[in-house]
């Protein structure tokens, strides 16, 4: 621990062409709402300082800012977003039965005080959301915690944005936790104890003693953290950061997580249960600012690249690694907003002048359903929007162990 603690710390970042992230002082909160609105209506939009500001003390600071940026971070065109799911996205589902199940009882996820007929509503939104990108993307396998993920992009950024977010983390991000088995995630906790031994040698040696393993941070890992949270705002500064992020990161602040309460665990008596009862309940009053910015020095000191030449990590390959790099440049060529929504409206123009070439109704009525829907979904996202700004943060459920994820999916880390 002594050498995470040398590093100095700083509260801003900025990132590198590699994910990772850089030191650099706090500019205050007016300049960087400048700086990010700056970044986002500058062409191609400036991504660098996007995931700077989402890593740097705050995050992206209010959540009209997280609905602007966080498309840009996965980039995702506004203009372009799926339609809403139909009716048929339930018809013989083969994990309709388990997803629903694990909606209903998401209940404390949704802010404290929310009517339950607004939640009903949410909670449906959210069934169909999972389903819809399970559809798109055929080799994706739910696993249960995805929807941890689901609601926290819905309470933000409402039901259209969330499907095209979800889809696009489930094929990066997440996606070595959507295999048909646990081997992948497993590979990924399997980076936890050598960023640990790297770090802090007794502590590691301690664990290692007691065989905890690494299950403690499965739920931690595999929801960001979403379901071991219960101030909202944490989860959404969390959010911020991995969104910005490298695909390991959160298993990074795992680790900055265990080393924060190290005196905790070597003063806990050196067997299995007790160790792991201490480690899977996450403290409320952790110091996030400070675990982000410790996180990301460990990624500068200790890169995957370099953890990865360690025994145990090398049978697999990660997909959410190996595609990071791609994705990651895919992200610099954005246009803002503005412009996509000047040719968005060009591109309709054209095709309503090619529509009317065509005589009568036939021509007609698919222009007019479209409007129609498209005034229909901007009240929706306006209703959610407002939702969300007006309840505040939500209070969720404390920690779990890693019993809440069942015996099954136990049994496939061993």
């Amino acid at each position: 621990m002594n050498r995470l603690k040398k590093k100095k710390q700083n509260a801003g970042v900025e990132v590198n062409g590699n994910g990772s992230v850089t030191r650099e002082p706090d500019c205050g909160r007016k300049q960087k709402l400048a700086e990010i609105h700056q970044a986002l209506i500058n062409d191609p939009v400036d991504i660098e300082t996007l995931r700077r500001a989402a890593g740097s003390k705050g995050g992206l600071l209010t959540d009209e800012l997280r609905r602007k940026v966080w498309p840009k971070l996965l980039n995702i065109n506004v203009y372009e977003l799926p339609h809403k799911p139909g009716r048929d996205v339930r018809e013989n589902h083969k994990d309709f039965n388990q997803v629903v199940l694990d909606v209903r009882r998401s209940m404390k996820r949704f802010p404290k005080g929310m009517r339950a007929s607004e939640r009903a509503v949410l909670q449906e939104q959210m069934i169909d959301i999972i389903l819809e990108v399970l559809k798109r993307t055929p080799q994706l396998h739910y696993y249960q915690g995805y929807h941890d993920v689901a609601v926290t992009l819905l309470l933000v950024v409402g039901e259209r944005m969330t499907i095209a977010m979800l889809d696009t983390l489930s094929n990066h991000h997440l996606r070595d936790f959507m295999d048909p088995t646990m081997d992948s995630t497993k590979h990924i906790l399997n980076y936890l104890m050598p960023i640990l031994e790297q770090v802090d040698t007794e502590l590691h040696d301690f664990m290692i003693r007691a065989e905890v393993g690494t299950i403690f941070a499965l739920s931690w890992l595999i929801t960001w953290y979403g379901h071991v949270l219960s101030d909202f705002k944490h989860t959404m500064r969390l959010y911020d950061f991995f969104l910005a992020s490298h695909p390991l990161m959160p298993i990074y602040l795992a680790a900055t997580i265990v080393l924060h309460r190290e005196k905790e665990v070597k003063k806990t008596e050196c067997d299995m249960a007790m160790v792991h009862h201490l480690l899977s309940r996450i403290p409320q009053d952790l110091p996030y600012e400070l675990l982000i910015g410790q996180a990301q020095d460990l990624f500068d000191q200790y890169p995957p690249s370099l953890l990865a030449k360690r025994a145990a990590l090398q049978p697999r390959k990660s997909l959410s690694i190996s595609t990071f790099q791609a994705f990651q440049l895919a992200t610099l060529h954005q246009r803002p907003d503005s412009v996509l929504k000047r040719l968005t409206k060009a591109q309709g123009s054209s095709t309503s002048r090619q529509a009317s070439r065509y005589s009568g109704l036939e021509a007609a009525l698919p222009q007019e359903r479209g409007q129609l829907w498209g005034k229909g979904n901007r009240m929706v996202k306006m209703a959610v929007w407002g939702l969300s700004a007006t309840l505040g943060a939500a209070v969720f459920a404390v920690a779990q162990t890693a019993m809440d994820w069942g015996p099954e999916a136990l049994l496939q880390l061993f």
